[in-house]
């Protein structure tokens, strides 16, 4: 498969470029004059991926030749967006961004036979649940706009809901691969509807219950809508039964409407969402000044560096959190709704090559993480892009590759390893059938 790897190596040179560019821009917008401080950055970061090209040429020959470019393009966006609002910011991001492929590496090293993760499935459950329950803990757990979303351990500081996501999905990935037959064949149509077995349906409870714990408990909506929307998605890839995610909508649906009216913190949210122009200057600001910033970017928006993010002559934000949870809304304002369709666009692609794997991949496993994984990073995309443009209520989940934050970029490539796991397998096996069979024709 060296023309798929040369495909990705083709791939990255103009990705490379494109980061140049942006830093280009940003400067020129900051300072009216360039040096060559922009092309320095673009050589390091094509560098970094050259090495990660070469390293999955060796390890991963078969592996899909466009999942690791188009990360690269978002990671690259990411980059100067964040060196755009803070440069020690980028520098960080930048470290993590290393780090985050280091990780990456070291996942495809240690889990090349990545089926090993089935026999430890409930040990690797338990692991992401406790990673959920971590942020409340005393001493360690913090709280950042109501939510309980981070751990605090000495120096390191981390989202452990990022990391969590993946061991749900391989969770649920084994156990419904084990137990699909059980599902499909004891199944009753009652008024129409296709109803799961009841003793089997411990799964959906669990998985719902898991999902309105995260609601109430650490009140992490984002992370509530992520998991059970990828759980769905898993379910009817693994059973084939529309009826089921039908139930599954309709429990979630009622289970958040029954919160959004009993519990507090949660109903603010709603009623935020629904009405932000209550409270201009306090829990809908934040809401209403991404509004106004994508309005303000029009079609094809103010530049690189041509937003406001602070109120000018103060250090007062303008557009809150803008390297976190209102990147999408700065990204509309300097690079214009047809900017923010192309990098949406880059999301997409990326979701459906993960598909694609999942539609190659000839066992049962296989397919189901690779479903799962692509579900739970497209809904992740989704949920932010859906909270800024106000879709659903906004939600401190990040924006994969592009959004500040060491937890979300190091998950990510994580995700991203598994997958091209996953690809690789599946790639160099319907290789190997596809070239037994020509053998075969040609014997006849």
């Amino acid at each position: 498969m060296t023309s798929a790897r040369n495909r990705e190596l083709g791939a990255l040179v103009p990705v490379a470029m494109l980061l140049t560019a942006g830093f280009a821009a940003v400067f020129a917008q900051e300072n009216a004059r360039l040096g060559n401080l922009s092309l320095i950055y673009g050589a390091y970061f094509l560098a970094v991926c050259l090495a990660t090209h070469i390293f999955l040429r060796v390890r991963l020959p078969n592996a899909d030749p466009y999942l690791f470019p188009l990360v690269a393009l978002l990671t690259a966006f990411g980059l100067v967006m964040v060196y755009r609002i803070d440069e020690s910011l980028a520098r960080d991001q930048a470290n993590w961004f290393v780090l985050g492929l280091v990780l990456f590496a070291l996942t495809i090293h240690f889990l090349r036979d990545y089926e090993v993760l089935e026999r430890y499935r409930y040990t690797i459950a338990v692991v992401g649940l406790l990673l959920l329950l971590a942020p409340r803990l005393p001493g360690i757990g913090q709280q950042v706009n109501g939510a309980y979303l981070g751990v605090e351990l000495g120096p390191l500081s981390f989202q452990p809901a990022e990391f969590s996501k993946i061991c749900i999905v391989v969770f649920l990935a084994s156990y419904l691969r084990e137990n699909r037959e059980v599902l499909i064949v004891g199944a009753r149509r009652v008024l129409g509807v296709t109803l799961p077995p009841l003793k089997h349906l411990g799964p959906m409870l669990v998985v719902w219950g898991a999902s309105m714990f995260m609601l109430v408990f650490i009140r992490d909506l984002g992370s509530s809508l992520m998991f059970f929307a990828a759980f769905l998605a898993l379910l009817y890839v693994a059973t084939g039964r529309f009826s089921f995610v039908v139930i599954g909508m309709a429990m979630f649906l009622l289970g958040a409407w029954f919160f959004a009216s009993t519990v507090p913190h949660v109903h603010d949210r709603v009623e935020v969402w629904l009405d932000p122009y209550s409270h201009p200057q306090a829990s809908g600001y934040q809401i209403l000044q991404s509004i106004f910033a994508q309005a303000d970017g029009g079609l094809f928006g103010k530049g690189f560096g041509g937003g406001l993010i602070t109120i000018p002559g103060t250090h007062a934000a303008l557009l809150p959190a803008a390297q976190t949870d209102t990147i999408y809304a700065l990204i509309v304002n300097e690079l214009g709704l047809f900017g923010a369709c192309g990098m949406v666009a880059i999301y997409l692609l990326i979701a459906a090559r993960g598909f694609k794997i999942a539609l190659i991949a000839d066992d049962g496993f296989s397919k189901l993480l690779a479903t799962g994984l692509t579900a739970v990073f497209a809904i992740q995309a989704f949920v932010i892009v859906g909270g800024v443009t106000r879709v659903i209520p906004l939600t401190g989940v990040t924006l994969p590759f592009v959004s500040y934050g060491g937890s979300s970029i190091i998950a990510n490539f994580v995700l991203l390893a598994l997958l091209l796991l996953v690809s690789d397998r599946a790639r160099r096996r319907a290789n190997e059938v596809g070239s037994i069979g020509a053998l075969a024709l040609e014997g006849r």
